[in-house]
């Protein structure tokens, strides 16, 4: 039996876990330095960063997903952006990506948002053809970029 519930401040160190999985699973294992401090201040602290909600399948942690607040200056309205959406490897093809995925799409209907945006890695095809078979659009004409680290500091200190 799958359930799907908000994440709650306890959860910050299964959070951590679960995002650290997710990371070895895209081969970016080397890239996540998360703690469950980090997770509990942003997440659960006086100013949240993000909103989780936790899968659990049998009552056991299956999944989550990782979702916040963008805005679009062209649609003059604030977005979803997803950023995780991770269910553990045995409990794959149980329909609860699905669930996750409609879940937040729900959240982000009822609460206005004018559109769920993500990304997802070139490499997973599985991915791909799961969010196509959706309805996802994909943005290819448009290139994620990031500074990050040691560029992100460079450019901050030229700042006049």
């Amino acid at each position: 039996m799958l359930s799907i519930r908000p994440a709650i401040s306890s959860d910050a160190a299964l959070l951590a876990a679960l995002i650290r999985e997710l990371a070895e699973y895209d081969r970016l294992g080397h890239e996540a330095s998360v703690l469950e401090e980090d997770i509990a201040r942003d997440g659960f602290g006086p100013a949240p960063k993000f909103r989780a909600v936790i899968a659990e399948w049998e009552g056991h942690p299956a999944g989550y997903a990782i979702f916040f607040e963008f805005y679009s200056s062209f649609q003059g309205r604030a977005g979803l952006f997803l950023d995780d959406l991770y269910v553990r490897p045995q409990l794959r093809k149980q329909g609860i990506g699905h669930a996750l995925l409609a879940h937040v799409a729900a959240i982000a209907w009822k609460e206005g948002y004018f559109c769920l945006r993500w990304e997802v890695l070139d490499w997973n095809t599985s991915a791909i053809d799961f969010y196509r078979r959706l309805g996802a659009v994909f943005l290819d004409e448009w290139k994620s970029a990031c500074l990050i680290g040691e560029p992100l500091e460079s450019v901050a200190k030229e700042k006049p």
